[in-house]
């Protein structure tokens, strides 16, 4: 199956209810193929898939804030805190 990319734009629900039925779909522009409808790929996200991938933040980084510093957050020191 071929549409254009004013076709795709308008018929998008239906040419992807065409590709979960196995259909190939061709996307063209000015006649000439641009881009090819496919189904995504569903693979299940395991858990600790990411272990070894993503470090854990530094010890400093989950510390709480020094009273100062909290107060200075929370913007109750002048001029200080987000959005300021």
């Amino acid at each position: 199956m071929q549409a254009s990319v004013h076709e795709a734009k308008t018929n998008l629900s239906r040419l992807l209810e065409a590709v979960e039925r196995g259909e190939r779909v061709i996307i063209t522009r000015h006649g000439i193929p641009a881009a090819e409808l496919i189904p995504a790929r569903r693979t299940p996200v395991r858990l600790g898939s990411l272990k070894g991938v993503v470090a854990p933040p530094p010890e400093a980084f989950l510390a709480p804030l020094e009273e100062d510093e909290l107060r200075a957050w929370e913007g109750s020191e002048e001029g200080e805190g987000p959005g300021t």
